[in-house]
């Protein structure tokens, strides 16, 4: 796995993010309340939403254009909607976050 380092958790804007273009598509980096830091694909299950434009409570993003609530752990949307989206790993090493990606090449 190789890692992308993202700056600091203070240029993810809280209770929201922003995404960054990737091999593997769009990915957004999303932070909740208490500076946990999610990465997804950038894409709603639903209609294709950028959930990086959505809002961040707890450990869920609601997609900006029809409310789907994703669960950020586990890519899924909530009941009683269905989908899913890819989830990505991340790492905090002082104040600095990194994104996971495998079988990326520097």
């Amino acid at each position: 796995m190789e890692w992308l380092a993202l700056g600091s958790i203070e240029e993810i804007p809280a209770l929201g993010g922003r995404y960054v273009d990737t091999p593997q598509g769009q990915i957004a980096i999303l932070r909740n309340e208490n500076d946990e830091i999610f990465a997804v694909s950038n894409r709603c299950p639903h209609r294709g939403g950028p959930l990086s434009e959505g809002f961040v409570s707890g450990k869920i993003v609601f997609c900006p254009l029809h409310n789907w609530q994703i669960d950020l752990e586990k890519g899924e949307a909530m009941a009683p909607d269905h989908g899913c989206v890819k989830t990505f790993p991340v790492k905090i090493e002082d104040q600095q976050v990194w994104l996971g990606l495998v079988g990326v090449t520097p």
